[in-house]
């Protein structure tokens, strides 16, 4: 199988080893191994529907189409995030800086005009 679906696999879960589940699906497990997916499959519903959605699917090079396509897809929603949190981001920080120093003295000043008009 290509290595990129293991890509999308990598945090999937916890309980079996990604490389078993491509095998599995591959078909080049030992019975006692594919006995033990199909255990993990029943206790796990969702884990156990993608597997029968994987198995369905019409070859691996279109398996492999969909996996690449997925990748590129979730790099580019990443990139995009990051993008847009970067634009958030206050890119002149000195300018901040000084316009709240400029903010504080005119509120000093005006306390010490107020404060000495009161007298």
């Amino acid at each position: 199988m290509n290595n990129d679906l293991l890509n999308i696999l990598s945090n999937s879960n916890k309980d079996i080893d990604n490389q078993k589940l491509m095998d599995y699906l591959s078909g080049k497990l030992t019975e006692q191994e594919r006995h033990e997916v199909e255990m993990w499959m029943v206790d796990n519903d969702f884990e156990n529907e993608a597997v029968e959605g994987l198995q369905q699917m019409a070859g691996n090079k279109k398996l492999d189409g969909y996996v690449d396509q997925l990748n590129k897809e979730l790099h580019q929603y990443i990139k995009q995030k990051k993008d847009r949190r970067e634009k958030r981001k206050i890119n002149n920080a000195y300018w901040v800086y000084i316009a709240i120093v400029f903010v504080l003295l005119i509120i000093i000043l005006a306390y010490m005009v107020i404060s000495r008009l009161n007298q």
